[in-house]
């Protein structure tokens, strides 16, 4: 019997072209190129979380526009959708690509020469690229590197496209990356920087309207925006107002991430052994739903392609579950929750797994700190998805196992620095949860959190002390380890557990797994009302264990921890 030709996985690869014609798995997203172009208006903005697939969508974009790009598309687009359906507009464009990634941001000086540098230098290349098409293109050049115009070198592509009939593409990767930076400073002078050159009549705002200005009078035929937040669209409301905002359009739901299906076609393609995957996919990655009506909930690809990366190099799940080039994207959140308002939201959001927001399209800096625009920000940011729609509002959560386990960590780093006394060292934390797993010894594991983590607790954490926050803290600990994988609020059908400790699939050896209940009651209760507690929980753990899920494992320990003000508490271990 003929092996199997798998194709090789794309992971870090977003070039089409190299996809494409160096054997390399591409997922179809082609089928959204003639929606686009059905569209009426040609100015479109539409946003997605990081890692989400934009740049490699951006350059199949830009293979099958371009005019240079003509001879090769039957051998980049031939086995694709649009190969089969091309559209009237296929190869007949100039483009001019933009990244506004990587701006200096350290001064207002700084970035305005940056900024004004990325565009000169973008232009120049444009020139050199179509040079066969532009005739003066050299002359242009040179003009540009004697005057050193900054982004006033647009007029040069739009004096050249007129004269010489040319239809002009602006692609706008990472539209609000240096905004996002300049947010994420957390103080004044950032915000002071950002409405300097963003709003009235700043540099960003006068480049915007350049190209407002060249679209209107058709110069410009098509512009395509993305990036990952609606911050900057508010403030380029009247600098740049013509564009088709298409972020939350059901139809465009899964222009972006990977669907159920997409998924078992790129494990088929590129040989990915399901025998090796003893981990629930669909509950550590999927779960991104960007409108209501959207047709199916989509994995973040990135995280899909590290994860399939690791089987097929080691044939094992992966140590670390989140992707650390992932995990550095998500760090600005820390510096976003720095003021009491989003931080009690953040908090809020861990404790109750879901918040009822209204997803604002577009939004001011000014407002960050109002509840409905910040839970927005995270939405845009892949930090809540839709769980389901709710009168005129949604319900948002957490999409995935995966975001779950960075909120953990955030609140593990905002707890720390609120307690300057906690001090949490890994060695004596580890050596506990190594008892937790190979000797079924809770006590430990709780006596070491109690004494080294609740009880120096600042009076700032303590106001939110409660049954979800312990659960919120104990969650936090126990992924440090990397012990067990920690499920919070576990579906075991009756009812849903407060922790299930599954043991890490890279550690069959680890001998118990636990579920956990938690109850709070505070300093002055009464003995009855501790052993209320007590018993209702025992009464919810049986029925867990019981479960069919649970039931008959005789590796499976349970217990009812019930917590007493900050530092004393009961554990009643519950047979099975």
């Amino acid at each position: 019997m003929e092996t199997k030709t798998y194709k090789r996985l794309p992971y870090g690869n977003s070039d089409l072209k190299s996809i494409i014609t160096e054997n390399y798995a591409y997922v179809d997203k082609t089928r959204y190129i003639e929606m686009l172009e059905k569209e009426s208006n040609k100015n479109q903005f539409f946003i997605r979380p990081r890692k989400f697939g934009k740049s490699l969508f951006f350059t199949t974009l830009m293979y099958y526009y371009d005019i240079n790009e003509v001879e090769n598309f039957d051998r980049l687009f031939g086995n694709l959708y649009i190969g089969r359906h091309p559209t009237p507009e296929r190869n007949s464009y100039a483009i001019l690509k933009l990244d506004f990634s990587g701006m200096d941001t350290s001064s207002e000086k700084g970035f305005k020469s940056d900024f004004s540098s990325n565009i000169q230098n973008a232009v120049c290349n444009f020139f050199a690229i179509y040079s066969h098409v532009f005739p003066k293109a050299d002359k242009y050049v040179d003009q540009i590197e004697q005057e050193n115009p900054g982004i006033r070198a647009l007029e040069k592509v739009f004096n050249a496209a007129e004269q010489n009939k040319i239809k002009l593409f602006f692609i706008i990767d990472e539209y609000d990356h240096f905004a996002n930076d300049l947010i994420a400073m957390g103080n004044r002078q950032g915000r002071d920087f950002y409405k300097t050159t963003v709003a009235a009549n700043g540099l960003v705002r006068d480049f915007y309207e350049r190209i407002k200005m060249a679209a209107k009078t058709s110069i410009v035929n098509r512009t395509f925006i993305t990036g990952i937040s609606p911050v900057m669209l508010d403030d380029l409301t009247s600098g740049y107002n013509i564009a088709g905002i298409l972020t939350l359009n059901p139809k465009y739901n899964e222009m972006m991430g990977f669907t159920q299906e997409e998924v078992e076609w790129l494990m088929r393609e590129t040989g990915v052994d399901k025998n090796c995957i003893n981990v629930d996919m669909e509950a550590y990655y999927n779960g991104y739903l960007f409108h209501k009506n959207g047709k199916h909930r989509v994995y973040n690809p990135a995280m899909m392609l590290y994860f399939f990366s690791q089987i097929i190099e080691f044939g094992t799940p992966p140590e670390n579950i989140v992707d650390l080039n992932l995990k550095t994207d998500y760090g600005r959140l820390r510096r976003l929750v720095q003021n009491d308002s989003n931080r009690e939201t953040l908090i809020r959001i861990m404790k109750e797994g879901e918040i009822i927001a209204e997803i604002l399209e577009k939004f001011s800096i000014d407002m960050l700190n109002d509840d409905d625009y910040f839970v927005s920000l995270l939405f845009y940011m892949g930090l809540l998805t839709i769980k389901e729609p709710y009168f005129y509002q949604s319900k948002l959560t957490v999409p995935n196992y995966s975001i779950k386990t960075l909120y953990w960590e955030y609140i593990m780093k905002m707890t720390r620095e609120t307690s300057p006394d906690l001090n949490i060292e890994a060695r004596p934390l580890n050596e506990a949860i190594y008892a937790l797993a190979l000797e079924g010894n809770l006590e430990r594991f709780i006596a070491y959190i109690s004494e080294n983590a609740f009880s120096k607790l600042s009076d700032h954490d303590l106001r939110q002390f409660d049954e979800k926050y312990i659960q919120i803290l104990l969650l936090a600990y126990l992924f440090m380890s990397k012990v067990y994988v920690p499920m919070s609020e576990y579906e075991t059908v009756p009812g849903r557990a407060d922790i299930y400790l599954q043991r890490s699939p890279l550690l069959p050896q680890i001998k118990y797994e636990w579920v956990l209940e938690l109850k709070y009651c505070k300093t002055d209760a009464s003995e009855a009302d501790i052993v209320a507690q007590q018993e209702q929980g025992r009464a919810q753990v049986e029925q867990y264990i019981a479960s069919h899920r649970l039931g008959g494992r005789p590796d499976l320990k349970a217990a009812v921890i019930v917590f007493t003000g900050k530092n004393k508490y009961r554990i009643l271990h519950i047979e099975h």
